[in-house]
């Protein structure tokens, strides 16, 4: 593995390099990661750490005082990727205990996401849809009405869909083929005949203003020259926002690009309630289909809903009914 800890190296870069390797045979992809443990490397070097006794509790509190974060989740992210180190190199039997002791701070009220429901969704795509074009993005209504349509209708990943390729949309096979994503992964996303007419009229839109790209091109671009990026479409996502007159439930926070994704999970959740379905049994499947690691990063995606409150009750209702009429016999 080609050294990445070119510009210090502590008492700790051989084994960080060891330990980076191994997240990411793992899958993991770490960059994040990666660039917090340089800032420790760089640190304990600055200190002249140069034994590895000296690493001690203080040293990592003062390390981590001197990254200061605003949010706690920010904190808690760089202390958690240290004290995987440690934990990783106790294991190892490389050190006896880890230094690490400093406890994580205690989060405030999570942010609830808004869901969009059908009607809002389509008040969103018809506003897209009716985007101007400018002189540095033609083709600008027909782009963010396909884009949005895909990540709310699969949900996608925004960079997920910006990366698409002419030759990652299999219309034959009903197929958008994302390669090589979050944690190293690639997947094939089915779609069906809504979402293939959706893209399709896209493509030929595109094609009859441009002429027909490479394989290689982009699928979703303003002109030829490269994909649309991904922040250009969260703040045009946030532009359109107050146009659509949305009601945010209480304690839900402003719409965010990325709820098009927490909805489709949701509406997933709630059509297999109505269809009598275990939903239990099927987050593997939407686990797989979202492109995640495992199960539980799937679960923080099905934030409970009014609509699939009132399924969920339906179907303990009719389960419960039964029990409590034989009771009352």
């Amino acid at each position: 593995m080609k050294r990445q800890l070119t510009d210090s190296h502590s008492i700790l870069a051989d084994y960080i390099e060891r330990f980076i390797a191994y997240k990411r045979s793992l899958g993991r992809r770490f960059d994040v990661e990666e660039k917090t443990l340089q800032l420790l490397d760089r640190y304990l070097l600055g200190e002249k750490i140069e034994q590895m006794h000296e690493v001690t509790p203080r040293v990592i509190e003062c390390f981590l005082a001197s990254r200061p974060r605003r949010h706690t989740r920010s904190y808690n992210h760089l202390l958690c990727t240290v004290r995987r180190l440690f934990d990783w190199m106790v294991a190892q039997e490389i050190l006896p205990t880890s230094p690490v002791q400093t406890k994580p701070k205690r989060r405030g009220v999570q942010r609830t996401p808004f869901i969009f429901d059908i009607d809002s969704a389509r008040r969103l795509l018809d506003v897209a849809r009716k985007l101007l074009d400018n002189p540095n993005a033609p083709c600008r209504g027909a782009t963010y009405y396909a884009i949005f349509a895909i990540l709310y209708g699969l949900g996608l990943r925004v960079g997920e869909a910006c990366r698409l390729k002419v030759k990652d949309v299999d219309f034959n096979r009903r197929l958008l083929i994302v390669r090589e994503t979050k944690f190293y992964k690639s997947r094939l996303v089915p779609f069906g005949p809504k979402l293939e007419a959706v893209l399709s009229e896209y493509r030929e839109f595109k094609n009859s203003r441009f002429g027909a790209g490479s394989l290689d091109a982009p699928f979703f671009s303003f002109t030829r020259r490269g994909e649309v990026h991904p922040g250009t479409v969260s703040q045009t996502f946030h532009q359109l926002v107050p146009r659509l007159k949305l009601q945010v439930p209480l304690g839900c926070a402003s719409p965010r690009l990325h709820d098009l994704r927490h909805s489709f999970a949701v509406g997933r959740l709630t059509r297999w309630y109505r269809a009598g379905a275990d939903p239990g049994a099927g987050l593997l499947k939407l686990a797989t289909f979202l492109g995640h690691v495992d199960v539980n990063s799937t679960a923080t995606y099905l934030s409970m809903t009014a609509t699939l409150l009132q399924e969920a009750n339906k179907r303990f209702e009719s389960f419960t009914e039964p029990l409590i009429m034989e009771g009352l016999r």
